[in-house]
């Protein structure tokens, strides 16, 4: 249903030693938006983000892709997301092109050309470990371009990057969501895409809301 938000999140908590991480979440997240989590330093903000790829489970409540609960139709959420986390989980063995061919196997688009938008043009034959920590972070974000993930989920997508790879992810993300494709991210930075919804995480016992 073209009406159906990609992204439905419904009394979500979790607990961490018998105690809920952040205050009951609701969500809905449509194609076409850009939705900002925003938090205290330890709020959750990464865990609510490992909780929407399913690296972790809640504890209660309820997330839906397009309608459907994400346990019914696993292959096809997992298959449509893209997750940029705080690491760049690039394999240190590998080439930086050859990264992005593992990361992105069912891509036609070319590994090469992702890598000279980054500015990483010339380093596609280089093994990561010769890599800087910044290097690894464009090679992480070169995956914007070689994926037809609908929904992306970038954790704090701005660190370890200078202010030409700011740009190249805002239009990154420009792009996507003119595509009808949505993001998610938590970050502080000051976004300069207009349109963008936020959505405050509260500690649990804090006072506050969305």
């Amino acid at each position: 249903m073209p009406n159906t938000p990609l992204l439905t999140v419904e009394r979500l908590l979790f607990e961490r030693d018998d105690c809920n991480v952040f205050e009951q979440i609701d969500l809905e997240v449509g194609r076409g938006e850009i939705v900002q989590i925003e938090g205290p330093n330890g709020s959750g903000k990464t865990t609510l983000m490992r909780l929407f790829t399913t690296a972790l489970q809640p504890t209660s409540g309820n997330i839906r892709y397009a309608g459907q609960a994400i346990d019914l139709c696993r292959y096809e959420y997992l298959s449509d997301i893209l997750y940029v986390g705080h690491q760049p989980g690039v394999k240190m063995t590998l080439t930086a092109e050859e990264n992005l061919r593992w990361m992105a196997a069912d891509c036609s688009n070319s590994a090469q050309d992702a890598l000279a938008a980054v500015g990483l043009a010339g380093y596609a034959d280089i093994p990561c470990y010769n890599l800087s920590a910044g290097q690894h972070r464009r090679v992480a974000l070169a995956r914007l371009l070689m994926t037809n993930a609908k929904l992306w989920y970038l954790d704090e997508p701005f660190t370890a990057i200078d202010k030409q790879g700011v740009s190249f992810l805002e239009s990154c993300m420009r792009d996507h969501i003119r595509r009808g494709g949505a993001v998610v991210l938590s970050t502080h930075q000051d976004l300069t895409i207009d349109g963008v919804r936020k959505c405050i995480i509260v500690p649990h016992g804090d006072q506050g809301g969305f």
